[in-house]
């Protein structure tokens, strides 16, 4: 449990696994659930277009005592990638965490934001993490730049 107080539902642990063993999902958007108890699973496929994947964080939404606005949200995506100078094809599970700057309420960027680590320490094989609070932090080529400096 974080230190929220929001747990983490098995069915986030079971899809991430479903990712990072059978690769038949290429990515994960998590959400915390309508009460803010639990981080649940808002969508999963197997689609590997990132601007399809970009598209539903941004356009997230979250609410709190009747109002709206942009929705954090947590992520997971099986990255891939090509190498410099022809040396081979790399593959990474990036965790992402999307909380907009602008248009975000404060209780749910809060909640989202001291909920993060119990979802991440429950996801056993994350190779890079990504904090993104802008849209353009969320761009491929700015997340490739990111997980790529290792080359591992």
């Amino acid at each position: 449990m974080s230190k929220s107080g929001v747990s983490v539902s098995p069915e986030c642990i079971s899809k991430f696994n479903e990712l990072k063993l059978g690769k038949s999902v290429k990515y994960i958007i998590y959400k915390l659930s309508d009460d803010y108890k639990e981080i649940v699973v808002e969508d999963s496929s197997s689609d590997p277009d990132w601007e399809t994947f970009q598209s539903k964080l941004m356009n997230a939404k979250a609410g709190h005592k009747g109002k709206e606005g942009k929705g954090p949200r947590y992520a997971v995506y099986d990255f891939q990638y090509e190498l410099d100078g022809g040396e081979g094809t790399r593959n990474k599970i990036v965790f992402i965490s999307w909380s907009p700057d602008e248009g975000t309420l404060v209780f749910p960027r809060m909640t989202y934001a001291s909920s993060k680590e119990s979802l991440k320490n429950a996801l056993n094989g994350i190779a890079a993490e990504v904090q993104a609070n802008r849209d353009d932090e969320i761009e491929y080529a700015t997340i490739l730049k990111d997980i790529s400096k290792g080359k591992r």
